[in-house]
């Protein structure tokens, strides 16, 4: 075990609605260790609280450390949070998450310095610490899983606009005649492209009589469809999934191009569940149909990569928020 003074290390925590994730990592951010624990949201803040700090505490004991060689941790909550003073303004598939304190709560519990940012900012800050070491000036990030969120980064910094909310980049309005959206909003970029997108227009589609391979695989009711069998379905030939897939692909193209347009980031990064399974068939379409809607010479020197950290992104960009705010 190291020296108890040694504050060589960083706790990256991903909050979601129904688990959640806590690493240990060095300063390199190589992964020490990792717990998962079960939100149980259903029970309140207190609770949820209580089993942040247990999940952060099995992380470090799982490292083989102590708390008092923790320099900071870093969190990433799903909702608008004030990253001043460290409250979830409103989190909104969390039951009761209203102006939580969770900064100044979760430092009573561990009694170390925390952080606290929005879920998809840290997954951006995570990609840009962690994959690209901080080198361009400028990245957005886009991560397609269950909904579609993304972070910006502009001069080195995270952008979080004047009410801490920017970086909602799956409420861009891509079709105005489009599915409803969560937000309440038709023809958002995440009623189109999201995984639930993908899905809801499958389970229609063979409501309606489509044939696909998903059903021999999975049963007529697709309860248990994850992103990973789109890909299987693609391979075996299934031209209705890719149809879906290729859509999908092209609305997330579109909206990277409307972010070129606007912010001419020196990188664009896409991540998520739904990038990291189906990466292959995806981003061809993505970088060709962003080609296609670009403004003539915005690409110029604009990479679009995919990330791979996958469902770590959320737990290494605690890590870099705490190393880039903790001080030893």
């Amino acid at each position: 075990m190291a020296e108890a003074n040694s504050k060589d290390y960083v706790v990256g925590v991903d909050l979601g609605g129904t688990k959640i994730l806590a690493g240990v990592f060095k300063s390199s951010f190589e992964t020490l260790a990792t717990t998962k624990l079960s939100t149980k949201a259903q029970r309140g803040v207190k609770e949820v609280i209580e089993r942040i700090a247990r999940c952060v505490q099995d992380a470090v004991d799982e490292a083989d450390l102590s708390l008092k060689q923790v320099a900071g941790i870093g969190i990433g909550a799903p909702g608008s949070v004030n990253f001043d003073d460290g409250t979830v303004i409103f989190a909104p598939n969390m039951e009761g998450w209203k102006d939580v304190p969770l900064k100044k709560e979760l430092e009573k519990h561990l009694g170390v310095p925390v952080f606290v940012e929005n879920d998809c900012n840290i997954g951006a800050l995570g990609v840009y610490g962690a994959e690209l070491k901080s080198k361009p000036r400028s990245m957005v990030g886009i991560f397609v899983g269950t909904g579609i969120g993304g972070g910006i980064i502009i001069n080195g910094e995270l952008y979080s606009g004047a009410g801490h909310t920017a970086g909602e980049v799956g409420h861009m309005v891509l079709d105005i005649n489009g599915p409803k959206c969560g937000c309440g909003n038709k023809g958002c970029f995440e009623a189109l492209a999201s995984r639930t997108a993908m899905f809801q227009q499958i389970k229609a589609g063979v409501k309606e009589g489509q044939k696909t391979v998903l059903t021999e695989m999975l049963g007529s009711d697709l309860s248990d469809l994850r992103s990973n069998d789109l890909r299987k379905a693609i391979r075996k030939g299934d031209k209705f999934v890719d149809k879906i897939v290729e859509e999908a692909a092209e609305y997330i193209g579109i909206a990277t191009a409307n972010l070129i347009n606007i912010l001419n980031p020196e990188v664009v990064v896409l991540g998520g569940g739904v990038i990291q399974a189906l990466q292959d068939e995806m981003m061809s379409v993505i970088i060709e149909t962003a080609k296609d809607y670009a403004m003539a010479g915005s690409l110029k020197g604009v990479e679009i990569v995919a990330s791979d950290l996958g469902d770590d992104a959320g737990i290494t960009g605690g890590a870099v928020l705490a190393r880039r705010h903790a001080k030893d």
